[in-house]
C-alpha cells in the first residue's frame, strides 16, 4: 500500500509541475493575490481537488486522503484549515459541510461535493472541479501572458518620456535662452508641456492616486458597475474578449453544476451568486425568474444582449433533445478555443503597435530639441 501511495504521489507531483509556467514573469504577475484573508487561491483548489481525486481513484478513503493532504501542507494557514477539515470528517460530517465551515471555499465548490456525495460520484466531481480551476488558470495566465508584456512596455516607455521632459528638455532649453534664436513651433510645444510636468507632477500623480482611490472606494455602486461594464463591452477588440470571457466561465460553470444533477434554476442561482460581471449578473437573475416562471433558457437568453445568438440556438437545441450538459460543455470549448485565437492576435497585435507608438514619441520629442540646432548651424554656414 505505501509503495502504491508514493507511485500516486509521484504522479500527482508529475502533473502538477507540468502546469507550471516557465516564464518568470508570467508567474509573478499571474500570482494569486486576494484582498481576503479567508480567499482561497484558484491554484490551491486545484491542487487539493486534482489530490483528493487521485487519492480517492486509488482506494484510498476519505479519512487516509485527507490525513495524507494534511501532512503534505508546508504552509501554516491551509495546514490548520485541512486539520479542521480532517477533524470535521472524522467526526462523522460531510466533507461538502466541512469545505463550506471553512469559509474558503465558494458555493460552486461545496454544493458540487454534496450533490457527488448525494449521488455517489464523488470522485467525479472531485475531477470535475479540478480541471474546472485547471482551465480557469490557464486561461488566466494566457491573458496575463498577452497584457504583461505591452504593461511592461508603456511602464518603461511612461519612465523613459517623464525622464526626457524633467531631465533632457530642461538642459537643452537653457542652451536655447542664451543663444535667443527663434524655436520653431515643435519645440516650444515640447517646452512648454516639460514646464507644465515639473510643475505640476506632484498634483499630477496625486490626482492619479485619488481617481485610483475614488473609483476603488465606489467600484460597487450600481451606477459606476453600469457605467464601466458597458464602456469596457464597447471596446474595440476588448469588449467582444471580454464577452467571449464571461459567457465561457458561465457555459464552462453550468457544464460542471448539471453534470452534477444540480437543477438548472439552482444552478443558474448558483452561478449568479458568484459572478461579479455587472451585465452577466442581471442576466443571470432575470433568466433564474424566467426559468421559475416556466420560460425556456434560450428564450431568456435571447432577450440578454450579453449572449451571442449562436449561444442561444445552440441551448435551444440542447433543450429539445434533452442534452443541456453537452450543449454546455460544447460552447464552453468553443468560446475557450475562440479566446485562445482572438488573445493570441491581440497580443501578436498589441506589441508593434506600442513599439511604433513608443519610438513616434521618442522621436518627436528628439527631434524638437534638435531642430533648432540644425536651425543654427544652417545660419552659420
Amino acid at each position: 500500500m505505501s509503495i502504491q501511495l508514493s507511485e500516486v504521489k509521484k504522479k500527482h507531483k508529475q502533473q502538477s509541475l507540468k502546469t507550471k509556467n516557465k516564464d518568470w514573469l508570467q508567474r509573478i504577475l499571474s500570482y494569486d493575490i486576494s484582498l481576503s484573508s479567508k480567499a482561497f487561491s484558484n491554484k490551491k483548489k486545484e491542487a487539493f481537488f486534482g489530490e483528493l481525486y487521485i487519492l480517492l481513484s486509488s482506494g484510498l478513503d476519505f479519512r487516509s486522503a485527507l490525513e495524507i493532504v494534511v501532512t503534505e501542507q508546508t504552509n501554516d494557514k491551509d495546514k490548520k484549515m485541512y486539520t479542521e477539515v480532517y477533524e470535521q470528517v472524522v467526526r462523522g460530517r460531510s466533507l461538502s459541510d466541512a469545505l463550506e465551515a471553512t469559509g474558503r471555499f465558494n458555493k460552486n465548490d461545496f454544493y458540487s461535493v454534496k450533490i457527488g456525495e448525494e449521488t455517489g460520484r464523488i470522485a467525479e466531481v472531485l475531477e470535475d472541479l479540478a480541471s474546472y480551476y485547471g482551465r480557469v488558470i490557464k486561461q488566466n495566465r494566457q491573458l496575463v501572458g498577452v497584457f504583461s508584456y505591452p504593461i511592461l512596455v508603456l511602464i518603461t516607455a511612461f519612465a523613459a518620456v517623464f525622464f526626457m521632459l524633467n531631465v533632457m528638455v530642461p538642459k537643452f532649453q537653457d542652451i536655447f535662452n542664451r543663444s535667443n534664436a527663434e524655436l520653431p513651433a515643435l519645440t516650444k510645444s515640447i517646452m512648454n508641456i516639460s514646464k507644465f510636468t515639473s510643475d505640476h507632477a506632484g498634483v499630477f500623480f496625486l490626482f492619479l492616486f485619488a481617481i485610483v482611490v475614488l473609483l476603488y472606494a465606489i467600484r460597487k455602486k450600481e451606477s459606476y458597475r453600469i457605467i464601466s461594464s458597458g464602456l469596457a463591452l464597447r471596446l474595440p477588440f476588448f469588449g467582444n474578449i471580454l464577452r467571449m470571457m464571461v459567457q465561457q466561465k458561465l457555459f464552462q460553470t453550468l457544464a460542471l453544476l448539471t453534470a452534477s444533477h444540480i437543477t438548472l434554476s439552482h444552478a443558474i442561482q448558483l452561478v449568479r451568486q458568484m459572478t461579479t460581471f455587472y451585465p452577466m449578473e442581471k442576466a443571470l437573475e432575470k433568466m433564474e425568474q424566467d426559468i421559475i416562471r416556466g420560460k425556456s433558457l434560450h428564450e431568456s437568453m435571447t432577450e440578454c444582449s450579453i449572449f451571442d445568438k449562436r449561444a442561444s440556438s445552440l441551448v435551444k437545441v440542447g433543450e429539445e433533445v434533452n442534452k443541456l450538459e453537452d450543449i454546455f460543455k460544447t460552447l464552453s470549448k468553443q468560446y475557450s478555443e475562440q479566446l485562445e485565437h482572438s488573445i493570441g492576435m491581440l497580443g501578436g497585435l498589441l506589441e508593434p503597435i506600442l513599439i511604433i507608438f513608443i519610438g513616434l514619441l521618442v522621436g518627436v520629442i528628439l527631434i524638437a530639441m534638435y531642430l533648432p540646432m540644425f536651425q543654427m548651424g544652417s545660419v552659420i554656414q
